[in-house]
């Protein structure tokens, strides 16, 4: 969620075309819609394909701007799962031409911050059946109008009795329902995703998603999840997690500290390369450094869970998706990086084997899986600066999905262990932020700092080691 001074201002729906949403459908009418689109699209996409032949390669792009149109529309409105999907698509780098990547992408990041918000009558009604009484008295001032809308939640700008201004995180009348309508039905949405990702696997992402939105529907355990990101990092010196108002969480309603700052849109817009640089390696030390320090892993790295503070730190938010790793986990995570480092093939088999990806009785390529694990991790491989690009974020999920090259086929031998579901989600959003941030530095450095304690690799690191070495987390 973001809570921006871009956000703040209330749009005009006459102008932006966002009605307010009013409760969401059931699963017939949302399995029907889904699969109305699907049909459309598919047959949309051979008539352009068509045309395409006679008119050149204009008509198949303005096909894909419709269709762009045609799932902000409806994602949007139906939130839960269906508008889940919708953000992650928003910023992963796909395997598409990049003009018709661009259109997705354009369209569709809008449903990270300014997807049509629902009717303040029936948020209201939510707030109400938490606290027993309406949001104008738990409150001393609340904003009926939402600074952001998301896939199964809004947030409002609101003070607290005593003082102090909130945003007031309130879950969709009825999303819990429509989560599982949409992941019933989420077959429908395998044609849409065909075009999108030729070689997309839809099942693995459902049953991901179905995981992780169990978790993200309860507020109170999010709560729980922020208050620890929060009190890990409270007097960090550049990295910022909004304090969590515990009493008056509530299991569809969360209140935690207004932060102002730019969201990640406004602020490419203003940023310099050496800004954008020094936000990339801000991201990349509290995501794993939050692994590899504190055993904590928040697996939804999408742009609009940012915000650029005006002093150069970066405040994250939303906890609905966070897993706490056991330390044996975490060990097997760092012998298996340094055994991809080192070229050492032995090591990384046996590591595979004590984790259970390669499973009994299975045969395997060894050199071919280190030599995919070398381009994973391509960004520590070398004692060197690295910059991140939209092309390498994209050649590592071509490399994961595309069945035309060879790592697909090896990969699709060995069981992904649960412990590591969502560090594959993460990953690839990382890539492609910090891929939009053209971010640069000696990653190698940096990782072994987080990993063993290394010194310092850069002045973040020399500015943030007082606070690490003092913090009572390590873990």
């Amino acid at each position: 969620m973001v809570h921006s001074p871009g956000s703040t201002s209330r749009p005009d729906p006459a102008t932006t075309g966002q009605r307010p949403s009013q409760r969401l459908g059931g699963r017939v009418q949302r399995g029907a819609d889904l699969a109305r689109l699907s049909a459309t699209t598919g047959a949309g996409y051979l008539t352009s394909r068509v045309r395409g032949l006679r008119a050149g390669e204009e008509a198949e792009l303005a096909f894909h701007v419709a269709t762009a149109e045609k799932v902000l529309e409806l994602l949007g409105s139906m939130k839960g799962a269906a508008m889940k999907l919708g953000q992650i698509a928003s910023f992963v780098d796909l395997d598409l031409p990049p003009e018709i990547q661009s259109t997705y992408q354009g369209a569709l990041s809008n449903l990270r911050t300014a997807a049509p918000p629902v009717d303040p009558e029936l948020i209201a009604e939510v707030v109400h059946g938490e606290f027993g009484a309406p949001p104008e008295r738990v409150f001393s001032r609340w904003d009926p109008w939402p600074l952001a809308s998301a896939s199964i939640g809004q947030v409002h700008r609101a003070s607290l009795p005593g003082g102090g201004e909130v945003v007031v995180k309130v879950q969709y009348p009825g999303v819990a329902e429509a989560v599982e309508s949409d992941l019933a039905n989420a077959e429908a949405l395998a044609p849409v995703a065909k075009l999108i990702s030729p070689n997309l696997r839809l099942r693995p992402l459902v049953e991901e998603l179905r995981a992780r939105l169990v978790d993200e529907l309860d507020y109170q355990r999010e709560a729980q999840y922020q208050h620890a990101f929060f009190a890990r990092y409270d007097g960090h010196p550049f990295v910022r997690v909004p304090r969590v108002h515990g009493d008056f969480c509530r299991p569809r309603v969360l209140v935690s500290e207004y932060i102002d700052g730019l969201g990640f849109d406004e602020m490419l817009a203003v940023a310099g390369p050496a800004e954008r640089r020094r936000y990339g390696e801000i991201i990349y030390r509290f995501v794993f450094g939050s692994l590899h320090r504190f055993r904590l892993f928040n697996a939804d790295p999408h742009p609009g869970n940012y915000l650029f503070l005006p002093d150069g730190s970066v405040a994250f938010l939303d906890f609905g998706s966070v897993k706490m790793f056991r330390r044996e986990i975490r060990e097997q995570i760092r012998r298996q990086l340094h055994a991809v480092i080192d070229g050492d093939i032995d090591r990384l088999m046996e590591v595979m084997r004590a984790a259970g990806f390669v499973p009994e009785g299975v045969e395997t390529d060894p050199e071919a899986l280190m030599a995919w694990f070398r381009r994973f991790n391509e960004p520590v491989l070398q004692d060197r600066e690295w910059t991140y690009t939209p092309e390498f974020a994209r050649d590592i999920i071509r490399s994961t999905t595309d069945p035309r090259l060879g790592p697909v086929d090896l990969l699709r031998r060995l069981n992904l262990p649960a412990d590591y579901l969502m560090l594959n989600r993460i990953q690839w959003g990382v890539n492609s932020i910090l891929g939009q941030l053209r971010a640069a530095a000696n990653w190698r450095r940096i990782s072994e700092e987080l990993w063993d304690g290394a010194p310092p690799a850069s002045d973040l690191g020399r500015r943030e080691r007082p606070f690490i070495d003092a913090s009572p987390y390590l873990a």
